[in-house]
């Protein structure tokens, strides 16, 4: 199925946010359609991983909005700066914004989260209930809980996050150097053509990890009694934590699904096959039936 493009722009907080509206294509159901907002990961845009699987949902027959957070790509905002609060009220805005569209049904309305998305997309559907559904891909399900059994380091990482907020550090890093995602596989995306998008900068803020290091995700699980929970994930993932993702959906009081991939890098789940076919397949068939009319 086609689908049609617009962009647009959204305003939060007094931030405008830049997005890419996709309706499927031929006339508009009795109604409506259904709907999902999609973010994706940390520092991305909406041109790289939110704006495919997007693409795909659309052409699965949803209406989608894929967009930049406040401070990424072309939305306005302090800039390359992690803010885990403003995030979930641009997702409230998204949603917003999807339910006053004349071809989207209002009551349908779904998110999906990819990566550090994930982590966002349950704790915004814990809190709004217009959130019909929700999905997590390769999901960040951060929980300060977890480093309970290294308090003092975690206290000091914090400590050194505080002391520099404000300076710049590189995203992604070649050969072993400093980054906020560090290693060779953010670098394989992000740093070559894979994730090439004109609005992406390689930087970010250092207080942005001390945003992540305090974000919690994880306690949204028995908020989501009302909201049907699903969760794609890799078998293996050293960046988003198979262990974490099988808490949440253990923790999750509602309608729950989880799929297990033989994903062996996290980045499998961003644009390698046949990794998001399957989990764009899963997540057309999970929305599909919790978003009935």
């Amino acid at each position: 199925m086609a689908h049609d493009l617009e962009e647009v722009a959204f305003v939060t907080d007094g931030i405008t946010l830049s997005g890419h509206l996709r309706i499927p294509a031929g006339p508009v159901p009795p109604g409506g359609h259904p709907a999902v907002a999609v973010t994706g990961p940390f520092t991305g845009v909406k041109e790289q991983v939110a704006g495919a699987y997007a693409e795909r949902l659309a052409d699965a027959g949803l209406a989608t909005l894929a967009f930049d957070h406040r401070g990424f790509g072309a939305s306005g905002g302090r800039r390359a700066h992690e803010d885990s609060q403003g995030k979930l009220a641009d997702l409230r805005a998204a949603v917003t914004t999807l339910s006053t569209h004349p071809a989207v049904d209002s009551a349908r309305i779904a998110l999906v989260g990819v990566c550090l998305g994930g982590g966002y997309a349950v704790r915004a559907a814990a809190q709004d209930p217009r959130i019909r559904a929700v999905a997590g891909i390769a999901g960040g399900y951060n929980s300060p809980e977890s480093f309970a059994a290294d308090p003092d380091g975690y206290r000091a990482a914090l400590a050194s996050f505080l002391d520099r907020y404000d300076e710049f550090m590189p995203a992604v890093a070649p050969d072993g150097a400093e980054a906020a995602m560090s290693g060779d596989e953010p670098w394989s995306y992000y740093g070559t053509d894979r994730s090439a998008a004109p609005t992406w900068e390689n930087r970010v803020t250092r207080g942005s990890l001390h945003s992540l290091l305090t974000f919690d995700a994880l306690s949204a699980g028995p908020l989501l009694s009302r909201t049907p929970l699903l969760i794609v994930h890799g078998k293996e993932d050293r960046y988003c934590s198979p262990d974490l993702a099988a808490q949440l959906y253990d923790r999750a009081a509602g309608p729950k699904h989880i799929e297990w991939l033989d994903c062996t890098l996290h980045v499998d789940l961003y644009d390698n096959e046949p990794y998001v076919a399957r989990a764009t397949d899963a997540t057309t068939t999970f929305l599909t039936e919790h978003l009935r009319p």
